[in-house]
């Protein structure tokens, strides 16, 4: 697909629900390696020297996806770039992801961060 118009607008970030923004930026600051740049009330939000951004936004009720089913879908997931596999698991591992039960493919893994949404590495 060509795009020929002009853009209407630039991707600037992915808000994520959660019951507590600052863990979980923690949680993915570590992943990424990005500083907290903003931290307000039930919103905090993570620099990217890349321009767009991962933020975390509190919701005190979030019921998070039971995937791969189709009852509360995942909705989203978020991808990362690991030139190890097997490295890039022992360190989610270790900073509080779990192992989804099912794994659709070898050159990707996924994994559920502590609030429960699902986020894949993969294979560079």
């Amino acid at each position: 697909m060509t795009v020929t118009e002009t853009p209407i607008a630039t991707f600037s970030l992915v808000a994520l629900d959660c019951p507590d923004p600052r863990a979980l930026a923690g949680f993915y600051a570590r992943i990424t390696g990005w500083p907290v740049d903003q931290d307000a009330d039930g919103w905090v939000q993570l620099r990217s020297p890349g321009g767009a951004t991962i933020a975390f936004q509190r919701a005190p009720g979030l019921r998070p996806p039971d995937w791969p089913s189709d009852e509360r879908p995942q909705q989203l997931h978020l991808d990362f770039d690991v030139p190890d596999l097997d490295e890039g698991e022992r360190r989610v591992l270790a900073i509080g992801a779990r192992k989804a039960d099912y794994q659709p493919s070898e050159k990707f893994r996924v994994y559920l961060d502590p609030a429960g949404h699902p986020f894949c590495l993969v294979l560079e």
